[in-house]
């Protein structure tokens, strides 16, 4: 098979599309023929040298897919040859074939193509994880999503919406702005201003209940100050930094938690593995999608040769939803 390998560490030219041995499936996965494949910021950190893949993933990066299972290891139930599938995936999305564990697979909702199917395992179980697992986002509450005109942002929006949430969110321009009002955002604030001030304005002195936050250090000491008395911030990016300080005063007197997580690094099973949230993700969250209350938002899809292009545009900045690469026609499988 050909797959997108990383040459050195470096800038989007480093990715290159290159022959690889052939996966095979072992005791509880499949081999998945991949469609699309989702692009996400940590294959950016991935080609740039500062996240490598977990011990026994694959080397090419890819965070998730979309395809048709092709091959079926011992152990699997539930799965065949021939059905399609999109996948949670440790690396290897880049590529014309992955293993997979079955239990990071998911159907493809009712609704959505094959091919744009790849681009949802990955925000999906990011924010449903953070947002409801951890965070705990329910109706009625006030809800912060940090770069709302991203890949998770704009699915977190919608996902709080859904659950019948206040939503507001944060972008950098006018434009993006407008995709967060548009995807249901109640109150869309810049970030180059004073966002507490802002959220407090919005919520009438209220505060977040949940905020969702990429950004890590930077944003740490605000956020604490823009939550409601027992709010909650989830950190799930440090693009800001990974160290600072924190007044435990705020969170004593008002109740305050801050917690954090990773998802690619995760055990498939036990209970806090990537197994249960997929499996929470298929039975609670996919019917948000196949009603149309949550859909995927595309940017762009970009043959998988052109992979160095995709990497621009995220380094560049300015991509509205998600990037996919494209591996084949979905007709062709």
């Amino acid at each position: 098979m050909y797959g997108i390998s990383i040459r050195e560490p470096g800038g989007p030219e480093v990715l290159e599309w290159t022959e690889q041995p052939d996966p095979e499936p072992g005791s509880g996965e499949v081999v998945l023929d991949v469609v699309a494949a989702g692009v996400n910021r940590a294959d950016v950190m991935q080609r740039q040298g500062n996240y490598p893949p977990p011990p026994g993933a694959s080397e090419l990066p890819g965070l998730e897919c979309s395809g048709r299972v092709s091959e079926v290891g011992p152990g699997v139930s539930g799965w065949e040859v021939g059905d399609q599938a999109c996948a949670l995936l440790a690396g290897g999305g880049y590529a014309e074939k992955v293993v997979v564990p079955s239990a990071q697979l998911l159907p493809i909702p009712d609704g959505v193509s094959l091919t744009d199917a790849g681009g949802l395992p990955e925000v999906a179980c990011t924010v449903w994880s953070n947002v409801v697992l951890l965070g705990g986002l329910r109706s009625g509450q006030t809800f912060l999503v940090h770069g709302g005109s991203g890949g998770i942002g704009t699915h977190a929006i919608q996902v709080g919406k859904a659950l019948g949430a206040t939503v507001l969110a944060t972008a950098g321009h006018e434009d993006r702005l407008q995709v967060c009002r548009d995807l249901g955002a109640d109150h869309a604030i810049d970030y180059h201003g004073d966002f507490v001030e802002e959220v407090r304005s919005a919520t009438d002195g209220h505060g977040a209940d949940l905020i969702l936050d990429h950004i890590g250090a930077r944003n740490l000491d605000a956020n604490l100050d823009a939550l409601a008395p027992d709010g909650r911030v989830t950190i799930i990016g440090l693009m800001g930094g990974a160290k600072g300080e924190i007044n435990l005063a705020k969170l004593l007197t008002r109740r305050l938690s801050v917690g954090a997580t990773s998802l690619r690094a995760r055990e498939v099973g036990g209970p806090h593995g990537k197994g249960p949230i997929v499996a929470a993700v298929r039975t609670d969250l996919w019917p948000l999608v196949e009603s149309g209350r949550v859909r995927p938002i595309i940017h762009e899809r970009i043959p998988v040769q052109e992979a160095s292009r995709a990497h621009q545009l995220m380094d560049d900045g300015g991509v509205v939803g998600k990037l996919l690469l494209v591996v084949r026609d979905e007709a062709d499988v």
